[in-house]
């Protein structure tokens, strides 16, 4: 097989390359080639929009990951109606999206098996999970139990929620780095973040949506903010307007982790291809294609909150001097042990950006360099400075990036409706009920601008 660019690794292979579970990036492809997920959906699918987004969710996290294939079965003939992709012929969704579609009742009895709404379990020693959902939470619980939640009444972002845990649990399961996976419930409430997801909780109605938004960066978790996003009923209502801000084009390596990638857009501008999305859904979507620093300036037309998802720590110093009312962050983990890692901070707060960032400006990322991959790739004739570009990109994976993406909404939308705003919060997703938080001690209330959202609506 040919030497790899930086540009084109597959950011999930490079797990089992570092790690040495792999001794070539062929063998990494491999590992992941083996990687499969069966989808069983019933017919309630054509009546509920929460389903919907459940199911094209997870074909799209997952397909990106697991390369052996993923299979929907018993998916009926419909036309979508879920905010993702309404009015589109959703067997044509789930194919443009990767899936593979099963039309008999027959699933590969080897495959790990994720149910969504009234589809049965199968005979099968592999483990099963079922995506559920209600109000402001989402996860996964072991067919076995037969534990739901009412899955009728949830924000959009409660089954996005769903389906990243359930591929994040299925991950773990194949890659066998945890023990439990597929064996327990796995989830949690975007509203009240450490109780028990599977509790009564009580949590709004979702009366309101922010009517702005400034994003920065809009590779993993930008586009997972922006599908996080995309998900909610805005109705026929305004929905919010966006400002895109990022330099990079699409590359082959973007497929990878970032959920509105795809082959066709490869060498395109990143805010292109984005705003093109959401204006197809009706957004307003203005771009800017200059590097944010501390040069930038907000003017007093745009928008007043900003969500942030790069991984330069130039930038992420300088989120505060661009004049935002108020500005979540997150960033992903990229070593071995920590890139299930979430972390997010909101701003003002009691430490500014500058003193938590400036001090990684220079510091690059990890190098694994002599794990016998890369000697694999020497042998094939890649040359050193190929190598060392190679060997300190980070690992990543989408589910990752798409839980951020919800915690990231959430925290908005939380405000919103006179919820505790966080400071700062980490969690793994190898570990959604181990949530560490600071409360903010900025609570004064949203004034950044709303929409109607659909409980406001239908009242």
């Amino acid at each position: 097989m040919p030497a790899i660019s930086a540009d084109e690794l597959h950011r999930t292979a490079k797990y089992f390359m570092d790690s040495g579970k792999a001794s070539s990036h062929a063998e990494a492809m491999g590992i992941l080639e083996s990687f499969r997920l069966s989808i069983r959906v019933a017919s309630s699918i054509e009546t509920s929009d929460l389903e919907q987004t459940a199911l094209l969710t997870l074909v799209n996290v997952a397909t990106r990951t697991f390369l052996g294939g993923v299979e929907v079965v018993g998916l009926p003939k419909c036309l979508a109606s879920t905010p993702l992709y309404s009015g589109r012929n959703i067997r044509d969704v789930v194919v443009e999206l990767g899936g593979r579609l099963t039309i008999d009742d027959v699933s590969n009895p080897t495959w790990p098996v994720a149910l969504i709404g009234d589809a049965a379990p199968v005979s099968s020693d592999a483990p099963q999970w079922r995506l559920t959902w209600s109000g402001w939470r989402g996860g996964v619980t072991t067919a076995k139990s037969g534990r739901r939640l009412d899955e009728t009444h949830a924000i959009g972002l409660a089954p996005v929620l769903a389906s990243a845990a359930c591929a994040a649990e299925a991950f773990a399961y194949l890659s066998k780095t945890h023990p439990l996976a597929g064996r327990r419930a796995f989830g949690m409430s975007l509203w009240s973040l450490t109780d028990d997801w599977l509790d009564n909780i009580d949590e709004p109605d979702l009366s309101f949506l922010p009517s702005s938004l400034w994003l920065i960066g809009l590779g993993n978790l930008g586009q997972a903010f922006v599908w996080a996003l995309a998900s909610l009923d805005f109705g026929d209502s305004g929905k919010t307007k966006l400002l895109l801000q990022d330099v990079d084009r699409i590359a082959i390596s973007n497929h990878s982790t970032s959920l509105l990638s795809f082959s066709d857009d490869v060498g395109a501008k990143k805010t292109r291809v984005i705003a093109r999305w959401l204006e197809q859904r009706g957004f307003e979507a203005d771009i800017e294609e200059r590097l944010f620093g501390e040069h930038t300036r907000r003017a007093s037309w745009e928008p007043g909150v900003a969500l942030c998802g790069v991984d330069n720590p130039e930038a992420r110093a300088a989120v505060e001097h661009a004049g935002f009312g108020l500005v979540v962050e997150a960033g992903l983990g990229a070593g071995l042990d920590s890139f299930r890692s979430i972390g997010l901070h909101t701003f003002p707060a009691s430490r500014s950006a500058g003193s938590i960032w400036s001090k990684q400006v220079g510091q690059g990322n990890e190098s694994f360099r002599s794990a016998r991959a890369y000697s694999s790739l020497a042998q094939e004739g890649m040359d050193e400075c190929g190598l060392v570009r190679l060997a300190s990109r980070t690992i990543a994976v989408p589910f990752v990036g798409l839980i951020a993406g919800c915690l990231v909404i959430a925290e908005i939308l939380r405000r919103l409706h006179g919820g505790t705003g966080i400071e700062v919060l980490s969690v793994s997703a190898l570990l959604l009920h181990d949530v560490e938080l600071v409360p903010s001690a900025n609570s004064a209330p949203y004034a950044f601008g709303f929409v109607e959202g659909p409980d406001a609506r239908n009242h």
